[in-house]
C-alpha cells in the first residue's frame, strides 16, 4: 500500500514530542540554528542521540561539515524560540540569549536540556540527513518541556 504526503504528515502529526533547536557553526563561523522535531535518543552506551534535518534547509552544509552541534530541548516558555529558528531567516539568533559553548558552539539560554555533540556520521534518509551525535556534555535544569502536537504547541497540564 502507498501513502500520499498528506496521509503521512496526517499520520506523523498525530505523534506528541518534544521541540529541540539545534545550533553549529560553519566553516567561517556563522552561526545557524533550525528547530527540529525528528530527534531521539539512540543509545546510552556510547550516549548517542539522532537527529534529522531537511536537505533543502539553509543550514544543512552547516550541521554536515562543522563536526558538532548542539541540540536544545525547548522548555514550555520558549516556543518563541522554536518559531524563530523554523523560519528561514538571516539572523535567527537575533534578541535570543545565547552564550558560547567551551567549543566556541552557539548556546540558547534557558532550555530545558542542552547537548553538546560531536557528529559521528551523517546519513542519508531520503529528503533529510540524519545527524548521529555523541554527547560530550549535557546540561538539564528543572521544568516542563515545550511540546508539539497536530500542528500546535501544547503543555503538560498541572
Amino acid at each position: 500500500m502507498v501513502i500520499s504526503n498528506e496521509q503521512f504528515r496526517a499520520a506523523m502529526s498525530r505523534f506528541a514530542s518534544g521541540v529541540t533547536v539545534i545550533t553549529t557553526r560553519d566553516a567561517h563561523g556563522h552561526a545557524h540554528g533550525i528547530t527540529v522535531s525528528a530527534f531521539c535518543s539512540l543509545s546510552a552506551e556510547p550516549p548517542l542521540v539522532l537527529a534529522c534535518i531537511h536537505k533543502e534547509t539553509g543550514s544543512h552544509h552547516a550541521f554536515v561539515e562543522s563536526g558538532s552541534f548542539v541540540v536544545h530541548i525547548l522548555s514550555e516558555h520558549q516556543r518563541h524560540v522554536s518559531e524563530q529558528f523554523a523560519l528561514p531567516a538571516d539572523d535567527k539568533f537575533n534578541s535570543i540569549p545565547l552564550i558560547e559553548s567551551p567549543d566556541g558552539l552557539p548556546v540558547l539560554e534557558g532550555s530545558l536540556v542542552t547537548l553538546e555533540c560531536e557528529l559521528v556520521e551523517a546519513r542519508d534518509g531520503g529528503d533529510h540527513t540524519i545527524l548521529i551525535g555523541n554527547i560530550k556534555s549535557a546540561e538539564v535544569i528543572d521544568g516542563k518541556p515545550l511540546l508539539y502536537f497536530h500542528g500546535n504547541y501544547r503543555e503538560i497540564a498541572p
